[in-house]
């Protein structure tokens, strides 16, 4: 399969300044990066570049990419070259189904936790969420999105459940990224219902404390960008499939 060649990062690296090793430092800005789907599915990822970026030697970063890949955010080639994996429907569908059941539990335990300044805190992202996508920004969406739901997971007082929903959000980064490209013309035409509505219908259920409802709606959540994703990925392993026929 024919890989695409090394693009440079999509945004800012920010230096790293912090009492938390480089390694640590680089490890959760590459993660951060990879959770935002601001890298491409295949997209190679050179030392070189991600450390001029970052600000560091080569070395943070080396050890960042490698515990990457050992966490199956990243991919190691038998050349040693490191890539975002690619996607595919079948595993697309594998991650969502651990989704629902991982993201969908800490969505029903945070329910009888939740308190007002949590709950205060939501409605004021899925609020950002929606006013991103009035401004067609569609990176900023994914953005506000990605807080509400993590906002969500740390309200439900499981660690486990969330460092599960953090290792399958890296694993989705490929993903999101494929989500952007398909909202950014969907919001150009105002389509903005598609990607709000079960942010609110989530938001009515952690108020009322309603576990079981708030567990649905953030499986209904999940599913829909499920459904969105499921054809650009079958659009995605057809272009893939291409040169290996050509050779």
């Amino acid at each position: 399969m024919r890989r695409p060649a090394p693009v440079p990062f999509e945004g800012t690296l920010q230096p790293v300044s912090s009492r938390r090793t480089l390694q640590d430092e680089v490890h959760h800005g590459l993660a951060q990066a990879l959770m935002a789907g601001r890298f491409d599915p295949g997209q190679t990822l050179t030392i070189a570049a991600l450390a001029d970026q970052f600000g560091t030697s080569h070395m943070p970063v080396r050890e960042a990419l490698r515990r990457l890949a050992a966490e199956n955010a990243l991919e190691v080639s038998t050349s040693g070259t490191v890539v975002v994996p690619s996607v595919s429907r079948a595993r697309l569908d594998d991650l969502c189904d651990a989704r629902l059941v991982v993201e969908g539990a800490a969505a029903e335990r945070a329910a009888p936790a939740m308190t007002a300044p949590v709950l205060r805190r939501l409605d004021h992202l899925a609020r950002e969420h929606a006013e991103a996508g009035r401004e067609k920004d569609a990176a900023a969406m994914l953005a506000r999105n990605q807080e509400f739901h993590f906002g969500i997971y740390a309200a439900s007082g499981s660690p486990v459940l969330m460092q599960l929903a953090g290792s399958l959000w890296l694993r989705f980064g490929p993903y999101l990224r494929m989500l952007t490209k398909q909202m950014e013309p969907l919001l150009g035409a105002g389509d903005i219902e598609t990607y709000t509505r079960h942010h609110r219908d989530i938001l009515e259920a952690l108020g009322r404390g309603d576990a079981a409802e708030a567990g649905r709606h953030m499986r209904a959540d999940i599913a829909s960008t499920q459904t969105l994703l499921q054809p650009l990925c079958a659009v995605e392993e057809a272009a893939e499939a291409l040169p290996a026929k050509a050779e």
